[in-house]
């Protein structure tokens, strides 16, 4: 009988040992991964949270007052002209606008701006487009990179259409919605009569022209089809050195938008008035768009904008006036803090053992 248990005992001890073992999916035990390394956790104090608020608001409010300066500074005159510049009887009538717009008469319009303050050049010239939506989704993929930058790519039309092809099958270059649709008005200023000179060198991004539009790539079969949407281009002219296309091309996010135009490379005087001989060439009366011919300094912030002066003076001032509530109850109605020997983080330190 013993013999018979020692023997039973003895086969299944050796089936235990020639069974696999279970892997575990515990992983390896690490301070770091499980957040035990040590770290600052500090306690928010009402005088810690007092003096955060009064130095955030100390910081902010400068900011956005220095930044509004900046922004008042900057002198700019803004000119709307899509309505001034069509013939007294159709200004009311949608319909006879479009006729005009795309009829081949001649749509020279004068225009005279009066200069508020001193401007010191350089001038940047813009113009804006209101409910212009360069962000549809069809209209920015419908253009092709490869074409633009390299001379083999000119069968790349792909992703162009609906302006991909002439009626001949014959690539267009540069092709898709975005080139067909370049803003063609134009404009020339004069003050006192004597002509002011616009440069239109370098009013496009240098990486833009450097490696999106190639030096070897050339218009070809550009704006060639029954329905002109913009601007024709040079066909002499390589597309790196068209800086209104590559202005253009680079598109808006919202609907109301300026692009860069030229430089007036002189300065304005107070109550100078500007004359603007422009093209009224481009059709915004089809989506009841607007169009603005635009003069503006710059300061060390960029354009003219308020936003981002009243943003740091609107979360200085939330700051400096929450900074003083809580100061206020604090002192009126203070509350007893805790013993922080009873956080978790103290319970096994042997300050926390001792208390």
């Amino acid at each position: 009988m013993n013999s018979n248990g020692a023997t039973t005992s003895g086969g299944n001890g050796g089936g235990d040992s020639a069974a696999p073992r279970r892997q575990s999916k515990q992983p390896k035990y690490s301070r770091f991964t499980q957040q035990e390394l040590p770290a600052c956790k500090p306690l928010l104090t009402p005088g810690w949270v007092i003096t955060t608020f009064m130095l955030v608001g100390a910081l902010f409010i400068p900011i956005g007052v220095i930044s509004l300066v900046a922004s008042h500074r900057v002198v700019e005159i803004v000119h709307q002209y899509e309505t001034e510049c069509l013939p007294l009887q159709i200004r009311d009538n949608k319909d006879l606008k479009v006729a005009y717009i795309k009829s081949n008469s001649s749509k020279i319009c004068n225009q005279t701006l009066q200069v508020p303050k001193h401007m010191k050049h350089p001038i940047y010239v813009y113009y804006q487009l209101d409910n212009f939506y360069q962000n549809h989704r069809r209209y920015v993929k419908s253009r092709n990179d490869q074409q633009l930058m390299k001379a083999k790519s000119a069968n790349e039309t792909d992703s162009c259409k609906p302006e991909a092809t002439t009626g001949n099958g014959l690539p267009i270059v540069p092709c898709g919605l975005i080139a067909w649709s370049l803003f063609n008005d134009t404009y020339n200023f004069s003050r006192a009569g004597k002509p002011l000179t616009v440069n239109k060198k370098d009013i496009s991004w240098k990486s833009d022209r450097e490696h999106k539009f190639g030096k070897k790539v050339y218009p070809k079969n550009f704006q060639n089809g029954t329905l002109i949407g913009g601007a024709k281009l040079n066909e002499s002219i390589p597309l790196s050195e068209q800086e209104d296309l590559i202005v253009w091309m680079r598109t808006a996010a919202l609907p109301t938008f300026r692009k860069l135009y030229g430089r007036i490379e002189e300065d304005l005087q107070e109550n100078d008035t500007i004359t603007v001989n422009l093209f009224n060439n481009y059709n915004t009366y089809t989506f009841n768009g607007k169009k603005k011919v635009v003069l503006s300094t710059t300061s060390f912030l960029g354009g003219k904008n308020n936003f981002l002066g009243i943003a740091y003076l609107t979360v200085g001032g939330l700051c400096f006036f929450l900074a003083i509530v809580f100061f206020l109850v604090h002192i009126i109605k203070p509350r007893p803090l805790g013993d922080p020997a009873y956080l978790s983080w103290n319970r096994n330190s042997p300050e926390g053992r001792s208390s």
